[in-house]
């Protein structure tokens, strides 16, 4: 794992998080009808795994989303925010995408630019696809299939691209071989040898090693064709050239961007995009209560960022707006990991005995409530991922039996691993998100009841991957316990486990590995599961790593995360996806009426 990839890891994690409150009270959550009847809403969790108003999207009109940030960038190549994954397919194709289905459907892959599924060959390591007839760029030029190659060869431009996803450059190239195409010497600058383009309509990869996930990885955006002529490098997210069927008008960052329709997109070429508004605007605010109340008002139709309501604007919408509200599962697990290298934390039993000990209810109620927060998480694998369990798999009965703490079995473990007294540690957590340090206070309180004593250290959480992503450092600050969330860059236990328990990806800086797990068998199901191609079996080795993960006793989860996200009157076929984790998938977003 590249360094910009793990600093790009850690902007979409901060940009997905949300600023909730400490507390969410009984009467902001149970407050409100469902609003269908009244407002034209469709209704609470009308769109929730389920396709809301599909019959009514109109042809034209202006779908009008608003966001407290812009994106990292609106190049494909260096987005790596979540909410610009699902925006970009506006004006951006791939070969393969994610299907516009709600629920688990939306996490399956489908064709894009290319005809079909790839011609998989080689025992899993070489990829044939064929391109679409009719396919353009917004000048009507054709895409061709050099144009493909081109766009993927910029992720290694890192040293002038840096920020987005990397995992095309690791699979294809993993010894570094290959220096990009600014630096290409090849006439035509497209001298990856990994890819090959026979002609302008096939494009061949060919992989050192067999990758199962290899489709989900192109299905990223930074598998977004480019087009030489129209590469600005480093400028080039301030007006991308499109292959989808919306480019950019206008574009002040920070401020507003508009696309409008793209006349040479043919719909007949494009069998995923239903382009409904003639245009879609973003308005940029610097206050989340402000969005909300424009959101509220009437003024817009969807938060761009889909991370949830602000405390205030959700409480209003809970009492007087239900109806407009749905209240996804997002993807994230929250929770607290056990760097291994602070004592006690070394001994098992010492990690189990703050397990045991934890009050989870608590720690729920401090990330916001079943409604704000989610559901207790009683292991690491999210539910969008396959091979995931839900709550039916809880080791250690944290939303069952054990739910408000068992002070009897913590003190078991404490005396199992040489500790019957209790110890000391700190918890570390970052001072730009108050939820987190609600979350702390919790587990604090509950801890001390089995004599563990806790303090608290807020960093800076712009700083975080050379403090806790610095093994040295936290060794050195005694950080025993470390308070963070993750979610998947695709949905697989690959896009997401891979660099919080892989030992390979134990890094001196920008670690994610928190934990520092190296395990010799967790390692090699991992090395299976790359190799496996049937879902059945992938599906089954990502249950069994998730279950070697939790044995290790290496976190303790909080919560499986759900956000409040709005959606006006005017929106219609509107539904969320696992495959953009829990959002509403943009791309066929239509609206009722063309006005």
């Amino acid at each position: 794992m590249t360094t910009q990839r793990t600093s790009g890891r850690a902007k979409r994690t901060a940009a997905a998080a949300a600023v909730v409150a400490a507390l969410l009270t009984t009467a902001a959550c149970g407050g409100g009808d469902d609003g269908g009847s009244k407002n034209g809403a469709a209704g609470f969790d009308a769109a929730n795994n389920k396709v809301a108003q599909a019959s009514e999207a109109k042809k034209g009109g202006t779908l009008r989303f608003g966001s407290v940030q812009d994106a990292d960038s609106w190049d494909t190549t260096r987005g790596y925010y979540g909410f610009m994954w699902n925006f970009s397919r506006y004006y951006s194709r791939q070969l393969v995408t994610n299907k516009t289905e709600a629920g688990a459907a939306g996490a399956e892959i489908t064709p894009d630019l290319a005809t079909a599924a790839a011609k998989v060959t080689d025992d899993g390591k070489t990829y044939t696809y064929t391109l679409r007839d009719g396919v353009t760029w917004e000048d009507g030029k054709p895409i061709t299939s050099k144009d493909v190659k081109y766009g993927i060869e910029r992720v290694w431009a890192q040293d002038v691209l840096s920020g987005g996803p990397t995992y095309l450059k690791e699979v294809l190239d993993p010894k570094g071989e290959y220096k990009g195409p600014y630096k290409d010497k090849a006439k035509d600058h497209l001298g990856l040898k990994s890819i090959d383009t026979p002609d302008d309509k096939t494009i061949v990869f060919h992989l050192p090693q067999a990758n199962s996930d290899f489709e989900e990885m192109l299905a990223l955006t930074s598998g977004s064709p480019v087009r030489q002529d129209k590469d600005t490098k480093s400028k080039y997210g301030l007006h991308p050239f499109s292959s989808g069927p919306y480019k950019f008008a206008s574009y002040s960052p920070g401020k507003d961007l508009k696309l409008v329709r793209n006349a040479n997109w043919k719909a007949s070429s494009d069998p995923v995009r239903k382009a409904y508004p003639d245009a879609i605007t973003i308005k940029f605010f610097s206050n989340a209560n402000d969005l909300d109340q424009r959101l509220i008002n009437g003024d817009l139709d969807i938060d761009l960022a889909q991370t949830g309501m602000s405390p205030q604007g959700r409480t209003v919408a809970l009492k007087q707006h239900k109806g407009n509200l749905d209240n996804p599962v997002s993807g994230y697990v929250r929770y607290a990991v056990f760097p291994q290298s602070v004592k006690p934390f070394d001994n098992e039993h010492c990690r189990k005995a703050v397990i045991y000990g934890a009050d989870h209810v608590s720690l729920q109620t401090a990330r916001g409530g079943p409604v704000a927060g989610g559901d207790i998480g009683t292991n690491m694998l999210p539910p969008s991922v396959p091979g995931a369990e839900g709550q039916k798999y809880d080791p250690y009965g944290i939303a069952g039996a054990n739910k408000s703490g068992n002070v009897t079995k913590a003190k078991e473990e404490l005396k199992a691993c040489g500790k019957p007294n209790g110890f000391s540690t700190t918890i570390a957590v970052r001072n730009n998100k108050p939820v987190e340090v609600a979350t702390a206070q919790s587990l604090q309180a509950s801890l001390k009841k089995i004599g563990v004593s806790v303090q608290i250290d807020q960093y800076d959480g712009a700083q975080t991957p050379g403090i806790i992503g610095s093994p040295s450092n936290v060794k050195k600050k005694n950080y025993g316990i470390i308070i963070m969330g993750w979610g998947p860059d695709f949905p697989s236990v690959q896009g997401y486990g891979l660099p919080l328990w892989n030992s390979k990806y134990i890094l001196e800086s920008g670690n994610n590995n928190y934990a520092l797990i190296k395990d010799k068998k967790i390692d090699g199901l991992f090395t299976d599961y790359v190799k496996t191609l049937d879902d059945s079996g992938k599906t089954k080795i990502a249950t069994e790593i998730n279950h070697k993960v939790m044995e290790g006793a290496y976190y303790l989860p909080f919560t499986f995360e759900k956000f409040l996200n709005w959606r006006s009157d005017r929106v219609a076929n509107i539904y969320t996806s696992n495959g953009y984790s829990g959002m509403y998938d943009f791309v066929n977003l239509g609206l009722k009426s063309s006005k």
